[in-house]
């Protein structure tokens, strides 16, 4: 492998990782604070991603706006579209067995996919990147390297560090890690442990929608995109710790590396990679990397 490739290589996988910590923080806030197994939350990138493909041309035709802008419209949706779904299907869930939840969730799988194709049909589609970010850009003279994947990782890099100041430097931030402790005593002190939720879980669905958003210029939209998305999410809760974000951050990037250059150095076994990883750590630390959130 040459240098090149192994700068390559890892500029893509901190992109990837940093993508990736985006869905799975959603995942782990929600199962970590409310117990809650949602395994929709891979819809949730996929809505993202035909949001992309769907508003980028309404908002280019009616405002004459860009992608960005798209984005943000998309973002904002995904805020409200977060809490009314919460309020009206998981707010039922907290006090629920994990069957139930499971079943639920699974339900939700298949209305976002059935709506998904009543209004944008089954075909594979393809966003197109911002002109003034379509080109490359020299690293060093070592390479060139495309300039929508250094926004991208820009973008999740500032989201992952403002996560990150909200829950460990705000008062909302810190009702959330005492929620996540001990939700009771957390309730008798006062917190509104049940608008907390809504808000987490609003939160929780934006990410994954801005994920899917961002992603969509550099890969297909197509049907059933996140399942892939969801298994990897999966995987990196359980190997950052169950609620922890601090795990979830190094998990995520521990995974994308491990499939990005599993790919590269070995790639007729590159699918078991991550898989090897999660049970690498888990027999060294059944409770994943760190406990707190």
């Amino acid at each position: 492998m040459t240098f090149a490739t192994f700068l390559i290589q890892c500029l893509n996988g901190l992109q990837y990782g940093l993508l990736l910590f985006l869905v799975a923080s959603g995942l782990t806030l929600l199962f970590g604070i409310m117990g809650v197994i949602n395994l929709a939350h891979g819809a949730f990138y996929m809505a993202g991603a035909y949001l992309a493909y769907a508003l980028t041309p309404w908002v280019r035709e009616t405002l004459g706006a860009d992608f960005l802008v798209a984005v943000a419209i998309g973002v904002a949706l995904s805020i409200a579209f977060g809490a009314l779904l919460e309020w009206v299907f998981f707010s039922f869930l907290y006090e629920r067995d994990h069957l139930q939840q499971v079943l639920m969730t699974s339900g939700l799988i298949l209305v976002f996919e059935q709506v998904r194709s009543l209004l944008l049909g089954d075909q594979v589609h393809g966003v197109a990147a911002p002109q003034w970010l379509s080109g490359s850009v020299s690293l060093g003279g070592v390479m060139n390297y495309p300039v929508y994947r250094l926004f991208m990782t820009c973008i999740s890099a500032a989201v992952v560090g403002a996560l990150f100041w909200v829950i460990h430097r705000t008062r909302f931030g810190m009702a959330v890690r005492a929620s996540s402790s001990d939700r009771p005593t957390a309730q008798a002190m006062g917190i509104p442990i049940r608008r907390l939720y809504r808000v987490v879980f609003a939160a929780g669905f934006a990410l994954a929608v801005l994920a899917g958003m961002i992603a969509a210029p550099v890969s297909t939209v197509y049907p059933g995109m996140g399942d892939g998305v969801l298994i990897l999410s999966l995987v990196v809760t359980v190997i950052g710790g169950i609620g922890s974000i601090g795990g979830t951050l190094l998990a995520s990037l521990l995974v994308a590396m491990a499939d990005t250059f599993g790919k590269v150095l070995v790639p007729q076994a590159s699918g078991i990679a991550v898989y090897l990883l999660m049970t690498a750590v888990l027999v060294w630390k059944p409770e994943g990397l760190f406990r707190q959130v």
